[in-house]
């Protein structure tokens, strides 16, 4: 016989029934007297329960919360990306939010929570939803943050907020929504620091800096007084500052900052019955913020801040675009020069030194070019400085001496029978304190089989009148050897003439200056002579004769001078009239003609 019959419920199923009822009571005991605020809320986000803690947390009686939406009291609904993730929580997409957001309770004070919602247990449909007290770490976080943030003598600002500041500042959604869409900037250094330090000491410097930084936010808050924000005062480390100034409206308003600053400062600082002044440098930068960052924009500060220095310390200096420009340059030729000399990117140029009385070709001056693969061919004055300054005047020096040498030597070989001429090489007076001239001119000499009375060297009027100990015994020692030495720019230096017969010189070369008021036949296109002009040259170049030595006259350039110095007894000229600078084989041709003709360009 089949069929079926309900039996009494198993005690295995009646056991487990007691346990599920004792351990849900359980959970509830435990959610109602949980310190952490908490609420169950169901998948269409309406609170269920919530338990003590969290009525406590909003200011609100617990049973009151029952059937409100859950968004709602923690304002989830405000952030895009927070409210979709909660959505998502609900729907059993995700398993987990966690978000942190400040609330307002009943009373008015602003509390800041950190939420998590995330699936019940056991697969029960709904969300258990957690939101704890979070205002003391955020205020400690806060606390240590400003500490971070901010230098600790003078209170303002470090160069971390700074930097923090400006690079929001430069974000194209802060200049795009409104304003000027401009930013400026005012870059200050307190003038001779250092010295205060050394002298009074460092924590005297620190309460002085202090003293600074209060003036200096003073300066920004009465900039600030009649605009919509006060310039931000920042401490970049040292005695250095910064005066920030978002949506700028000009030039014109960074100037009146910066001034008004240097003006505060000018006031003296009593410190601890320490009566102090002092000044300070400060570079003004101001732009459009667009294309703009701020290394760019503290680059451009920090040069003219130099600029300031350089000029003179105690003043402000604007940047500028093309002095910047000139600068940028002499740092790329400066990177450049010693890599140039070794890839051969230098040449020699030839001007001809013509003596006046017969137009022959007696000399050439050796004149260096760089071929520069970016800026083209360059003349001495571009480069030369910047050579001396880094040392590598004295491998280019060597080198424009061999090439010299060996180009004279070349033109005599090619024209045996006719008188050589000689070869004039500027030397700087760097080559005689870092290197062995004397040595070098000695091996330039035996490799090429120059004659020494062939080469010429020309050093500065000002360099060779100051000579002493080891450039004197080195010019010295080349005139013993047979080597002519001029004096070049001759009447701009020190103009020592006494001193002049005691050198062992054997040529002066007039500066152009003296040379261009012999433009006589000019007189009648309205340029009118300078009768001094000649006088002063006849007086140099007969003093130059009783001792000895030739006169040469650079930047001839009409025939009307040209006739004026070979009656006063110039001997050589040198300038267009005769040619410009010229390549090795325009001189060869030169060469051929026998005599140079004078008054002819």
């Amino acid at each position: 016989m089949s069929g079926t019959s309900e039996g009494p419920t198993p005690a295995a199923d009646l056991d487990r029934s007691a346990v599920t009822d004792s351990h849900q009571t359980t959970y509830h005991r435990v959610f109602a007297a949980a310190p952490l605020a908490m609420a169950v809320v169901s998948s269409e986000g309406f609170v269920v329960t919530a338990n003590a803690a969290l009525g406590e947390l909003l200011g609100a009686d617990p049973a009151i919360l029952t059937g409100r939406v859950a968004a709602d009291l923690v304002d989830l609904a405000s952030d895009a990306r927070s409210w979709h993730a909660y959505r998502e929580v609900l729907r059993g997409r995700q398993a987990r939010l966690r978000c942190t957001r400040r609330l307002k309770r009943p009373e008015g004070q602003a509390v800041w929570v950190q939420i998590t919602a995330a699936p019940l247990a056991d697969g029960e449909p709904g969300v258990l939803m957690s939101v704890a007290d979070v205002s003391a770490r955020r205020e400690l976080q806060a606390q240590l943050r400003h500490l971070q943030m901010h230098d600790p003598v003078t209170r303002l600002p470090n160069r971390t907020l700074f930097f923090e500041r400006l690079t929001a500042a430069l974000e194209a959604e802060s200049y795009e929504q409104g304003g000027t869409g401009r930013i400026g900037l005012c870059y200050l250094d307190v003038d001779g620091f250092k010295a205060v330090n050394d002298t009074l000491g460092h924590r005297f410097g620190d309460r002085l800096l202090t003293a600074v930084a209060e003036r200096l936010t003073r300066v920004a808050e009465q900039a600030g007084y009649a605009r919509a924000a006060i310039p931000l005062v920042a401490r970049l480390g040292g005695d250095e500052f910064a005066l920030l100034v978002e949506d700028s409206t000009g030039t014109e308003q960074l100037a009146d900052l910066a001034e008004s600053a240097l003006k505060a400062l000018e006031e003296p600082f009593d410190l601890s019955g320490q009566r102090l002044s002092l000044t300070a440098s400060i570079g003004v930068v101001e732009r459009h913020a667009a294309g703009t960052t701020a290394t760019g924009l503290m680059q451009a500060a920090d040069t003219t801040l130099y600029w300031a220095k350089a000029d003179g310390k105690g003043r402000w200096t604007l940047f500028d675009p093309e002095r910047n420009a000139h600068r940028m340059t002499r740092q790329a030729l400066s990177s450049t020069l010693r890599p140039a000399i070794e890839r051969g990117e230098f040449a020699l140029e030839y001007q001809p030194l013509v003596a006046m009385e017969d137009g022959r070709l007696n000399g050439v001056e050796a004149l260096i070019r760089w071929h520069h693969p970016q800026f083209g061919t360059l003349t001495p004055n571009r480069f030369i400085g910047l050579a001396e300054e880094d040392g590598s005047i004295v491998q280019l020096g060597r080198w424009a001496l061999a090439t010299a040498c060996r180009q004279a030597r070349r033109w005599q070989l090619d024209r045996p029978d006719e008188p050589p001429i000689f070869v004039s090489v500027n030397v700087a007076v760097r080559q005689v304190w870092d290197s062995d001239l004397v040595a070098d001119v000695a091996e330039t000499l035996a490799e090429t089989g120059l004659a020494p009375h062939l080469l010429q060297l020309e050093l500065t009027e000002s360099a060779v009148m100051g000579s002493a100990g080891r450039p004197l015994q080195a010019l010295q020692a080349l005139s013993d050897m047979g080597v002519r030495i001029a004096i070049d720019d001759f009447g701009t230096g020190y103009s020592n003439l006494a001193y002049l017969s005691r050198l062992p010189v054997s040529a002066l070369k007039l500066d152009g200056s003296f040379v261009r008021g012999f433009q006589y036949e000019e007189a009648a296109k309205g340029v009118m002579p300078n009768p001094a002009d000649e006088v002063i040259v006849e007086a140099m170049i007969q003093l130059a004769h009783r001792l000895g030595l030739t006169v040469t006259a650079e930047c001839v350039e009409t025939s009307a001078q040209a006739t004026r110095l070979r009656r006063i007894g110039c001997d050589t000229g040198q300038g267009w009239l005769y040619s410009r600078p010229v390549s090795p084989d325009r001189i060869s041709e030169l060469l051929g003609a026998q005599t140079y003709a004078v008054g002819n360009p």
